[in-house]
């Protein structure tokens, strides 16, 4: 079966895609966190990032700099998060590695 983020890679289901390159994705999350809350998604199949592999390096690395890219582009100079759930204690709710990009408002400490 296939997860949301496979359908909105495949074009099954509509999403606003803010930048594509071969290798991922971003879209606004559909339940923002943060005034600003994108979600950077590899074209991949990696179910979280406890399953991702030796030949996945790049790929992981390419998800960091475009989620640090497209949060220049939404000036959260200020700064932002950065985060990635892992399994349902974690708060995975789709198993399919993504980053969030939070910012538009000061982060607290611890969270969760």
């Amino acid at each position: 079966m296939s997860t949301i983020f496979e359908k909105i890679i495949s074009g099954e289901i509509p999403a606003e895609i803010l930048q594509q390159d071969e290798l991922c994705l971003v879209i606004r999350d559909i339940d923002p966190q943060s005034p600003t809350h994108l979600l950077v998604i590899p074209k991949k199949v990696i179910p979280r990032i406890g399953n991702a592999q030796k030949e996945d390096q790049a790929t992981l690395g390419h998800l960091l700099l475009v989620a640090a890219e497209v949060a220049e582009k939404e000036k959260l100079e200020a700064g932002y998060r950065i985060v990635i759930n892992n399994g349902s204690d974690g708060g995975e709710t789709v198993p399919h590695l993504h980053v969030h990009v939070l910012g538009g408002r000061p982060m607290k400490w611890p969270p969760g």
